[in-house]
């Protein structure tokens, strides 16, 4: 029978999917940062030399993201731009759900899932499976390599999805919800301080060079055009 997850739960029964991974292992997300937790489970699954397909849709990842794939032999990466499921799977175990393979995701947002044993509901698990498989198919397989961050200006010119956005500190790219504007590493790091009116370098939302805050943590424009599409601190 399958089982209804909340955001830990999912956390747990991803973790368990991929240390159970004897054969195959299937992992699919839009958004793509995977936490060193996960990472230290995936990288054992490579020495084993098991068959791992990774399917994401934006094709942006960072360069740290990019190094470690590049490391990881039996990870075939493929690129899917129309790909918005979040499916996590190995030869008996599936979850469908609405969490991206994201450390934010895992972290901060409310998610939920459901979970799928092959023993218990073996049409069910079959379908998830097929549908994983026929997504493989249609994917764009990815050399990955190492790349160097863009230019500030290259960068900045980029508009942000609908759903990204730009910690307001280092510029990495983080979901876009002004009321958090830092990256986990640099909220941790302003914590030490916790002043609000702390100058940043960056506009959350277009990523433009900008003298940010906490409190203000996109450039003018920005704001007179999200203000009534996104929640943003007091002014």
């Amino acid at each position: 029978m399958a089982k209804f997850l909340v955001t830990t739960g999912i956390s747990h029964y991803l973790e368990q999917i991929i240390n159970n991974a004897k054969e195959k292992l299937i992992l699919i997300s839009p958004y793509l940062k995977i936490n060193e937790r996960l990472r230290q489970s995936l990288e054992d699954k490579n020495l084993l030399k098991i068959d791992i397909r990774l399917i994401y849709g934006k094709n942006e990842l960072q360069p740290a993201e990019n190094n470690w794939l590049e490391s990881q032999r039996s990870i075939r990466s493929s690129f899917c731009k129309n790909v918005h499921a979040k499916c996590y799977l190995n030869e008996k175990e599936a979850i469908v759900t609405s969490m991206n393979l994201h450390e934010f995701s895992q972290q901060h947002n409310e998610e939920m899932g459901i979970y799928v044993n092959k023993d218990d509901d073996p049409e069910l698990y079959g379908e998830i499976y097929q549908e994983a498989m026929r997504l493989v198919r249609i994917s764009d397989e990815i050399k990955i390599s190492v790349v160097t961050v863009p230019k500030e200006t290259d960068k900045a010119a980029k508009s942000s999805t609908n759903d990204m956005g730009f910690c307001i500190r280092c510029h990495i790219e983080i979901p876009l919800n002004p009321m958090t504007p830092y990256c986990r590493k640099c909220y941790n790091s302003w914590k030490k301080l916790k002043n609000p009116k702390c100058e940043e370098k960056h506009c959350h939302i277009c990523g433009k060079q900008n003298g940010s805050t906490l409190t203000k943590p996109s450039c003018y424009e920005c704001y007179k055009a999200k203000k009534d599409k996104l929640e943003f601190p007091a002014r």
